[in-house]
Parts: C-alpha cells; structure tokens; sequence
C-alpha cells in the first residue's frame, strides 16, 4: 500500500501524525486526521487527505509504497450484517450508534490496513512483518479479551460463553466503528463462538467555544 512518508522527520507517519482536509465533498473538514474525519465520521486512509500535513512538522509529506497486513472486511459482510441488525436491537444501541455503522455500511466494506510503520505498539509476530506493529484499533479491543486472560485463567467463562455472557460498552462516537465493524469482524472472522456485544451506549462531543474537543480514555483532550 502507499502511506505518507515525512522526510523531514523521516519515517512513515502514524495516522494521528497526519492532517488534512477532508476528502469528502459535504464535508471538507480541514482538520480531518490520517485516520477518521470527526466531524463526518467516515473512516479514512491518510492518502485520502487533501492538503496533508505532518502534525510534527508541519510540512507536506510524500507518498512512498510499504507492505502491510489487512483484515479482509469484505469476505466478512454478510456475517457482520447479521450480527448488526440482530444485536442493533436486541441490544436497543443507542441512535448515533446505529447511525454512525449504517453510514459506514452503505459506503461498502473495504480491506482494512492492520499493521503501522511503528517502532512502538505490539509487534507483528511474523518475520517478513518484524520492524512493524499491529494498528491501536486492532489490537486495543482484543486487549478486553487478553486483560480477562491475565486476570483468570477462566476467561473463556466471559469470552466464550456468549449464550449465558452479555457485552456492555460505553464510549464517545469516534469509536463506533472499531467497535461494531472492526472488532466484531476480527472476532467473526475467527470462526469461533466469541461473547460479541450486545448493547452500545454513545456519548456525543463536547463542543466548547465554537470548537470540536474529543477526550479519550485517559481523559486528555485533543482539539
């Protein structure tokens, strides 16, 4: 794949290390990142970005070709499409939740990029892969799963039970995506009888002094 290159800071730059303008012609958002637009909420690849720049830097970052891993969305959507319209209301998700991953159903599932130009996060444990790391949104929700492992040795009696489980999860809309297409499809993906989730409650932004504020888990704030 082809992913954003600074030579002045030279290295390839994480999606959050890019921004731009916003691709998509009813939005335009210029401070959309290498990742997502906040303010239209569809996912995005950093190549996509009008006008890029390095968030370091500041200058306009280059083009170069890189080998990556992806997660095969498309061999996956009539499973995902089951479980969406199933659990969306066995589970009453909340409006923007439903929203947010109908919006990004109807634009069409596409490959999805797991692995960064990174020297920090989890590494790939392939050898053609070693000098890169999994994508945070990859790996991050599986940290629910291997959190429970480290804790008890029975954690299958949560992950794997979804007959007698049910999965609750509260968050900001940035990461609906990740968390009723990307994670969902890595767990149906796998073949096995995973506890997906069942009820998703969204919180919207935060708008302060006519500006966007996101907060994250650890409760910084990014403008």
């Amino acid at each position: 794949m082809q992913k954003l290159y600074c030579d002045t800071c030279q290295r390839f730059l994480a999606d959050r290390l890019v921004e731009g303008s916003c691709p998509f012609p009813d939005c335009n958002y210029d401070s959309a990142r290498g990742d997502q637009c906040d303010k239209c909420q569809k996912l995005l690849n950093p190549t996509e970005l009008k006008d890029p720049r390095c968030k370091v830097c500041k200058t306009t970052p280059r083009i170069r070709d890189t080998d990556h891993l992806f997660l095969e969305l498309p061999l996956l959507k009539d499973k995902l499409e089951e479980y969406i319209n199933e659990m969306s209301v066995a589970g009453s998700w909340s409006q923007n939740a439903i929203q947010a991953t109908n919006a990004w159903l109807r634009e069409g599932l596409r490959q999805r990029c797991i692995t960064r130009d990174l020297k920090w996060g989890v590494p790939v444990p392939h050898e053609k892969y070693k000098d890169k790391v999994f994508y945070v949104w990859f790996d991050a929700p599986i940290g629910y799963i291997s959190i429970t492992a480290c804790y008890t040795s029975e954690w299958e009696k949560w992950w794997k039970n979804p007959k007698n489980v049910e999965l609750y999860q509260f968050m900001g809309k940035d990461n609906v995506p990740f968390h009723t297409v990307m994670f969902p499809s890595t767990l149906l993906g796998t073949g096995e009888s995973w506890t997906l989730m069942k009820t998703i409650s969204v919180t919207e932004y935060l708008n302060y002094e006519g500006g966007l504020e996101l907060y994250d888990c650890s409760g910084t704030i990014e403008k």
